[in-house]
């Protein structure tokens, strides 16, 4: 199974252009040209399963379109997107930012999907697919540091109910270092796919390790790499899975 993570920032871009003529003036400009661009990396890096952060679900950016669902059209995939602030939040009450979701393409028709959301912080969304023997959990942590550590202990809770293989796939905002993950990862058992520690953001010069694909012991990497390209501020990680019974017995 082959898994692409991707922040795409909603389409928005990245580059100097991103901050003309004021900057972060990409966040309010249409995104037609640069979805075309996300559509064709996609089909190149013919994922089974792709999670997608920072998904525009319908504002004037996307003319009213949301972006999950033209990829997933254009490239045969189902889909699922999801609104990643709490209907409680006053965000839901702003413009464009009301539009702004996660999503998940899969090969595969989508039959067992759950909405979970962390009690802390402004994006709470959590995403869990039921695939197979495994459930992937897609994620978008808070920007701020004590948030991050209550929504992963929300988060190690949440894992421990299920009783199949785990993978997570998202944006952790580990601003702090991939050290914030030790305590996580000693608590669940999980393991980071990114062996090397490679950096995944800012996309033209990474430094910080940001983006994270987390799986079970279970589960075998056949093989990780972060594709240098800069269609976001975020650079795209892609995993290959396979069960430990399979990798042991071709």
């Amino acid at each position: 199974m082959r898994l692409l993570l991707y922040n795409i920032r909603y389409g928005t871009g990245h580059g100097s252009r991103y901050h003309l003529p004021v900057p972060f003036a990409g966040f309010f400009k249409h995104t037609d040209n640069n979805v075309e661009k996300i559509i064709k990396f996609t089909q190149d890096i013919n994922p089974d399963i792709a999670a997608l952060v920072e998904v525009d679900i319908g504002s004037y950016r996307s003319h009213h379109s949301c972006q999950a669902e033209t990829i997933a059209d254009r490239l045969g995939y189902y889909y699922i997107a999801e609104n990643k602030y709490d209907n409680k939040s006053l965000i839901q009450h702003v413009p464009v930012m009301n539009l702004q979701a996660n999503a998940l393409l899969s090969r595969t028709p989508l039959s067992n999907v759950q909405y979970h959301y962390f009690e802390q912080g402004s994006k709470r969304l959590v995403i869990q697919v039921d695939i197979e023997d495994v459930s992937i959990f897609i994620v978008h942590l808070s920007l701020k540091f004590n948030h991050r550590q209550f929504q992963l202990e929300q988060l190690r809770q949440l894992i421990a109910k299920s009783q199949k293989e785990i993978i997570i796939a998202g944006d952790f905002n580990t601003f702090q270092g991939n050290r914030e993950l030790d305590l996580f990862l000693a608590a669940s058992g999980l393991r980071s796919a990114n062996s090397k520690n490679l950096s995944s953001w800012p996309s033209h010069s990474p430094h910080r390790q940001l983006d994270f694909i987390l799986y079970s012991a279970g589960l075998h990497i056949d093989n990780f790499f972060i594709p240098d390209i800069t269609l976001s501020d975020h650079a795209p990680l892609v995993c290959d899975f396979s069960c430990v019974m399979e990798a042991d017995h071709p």
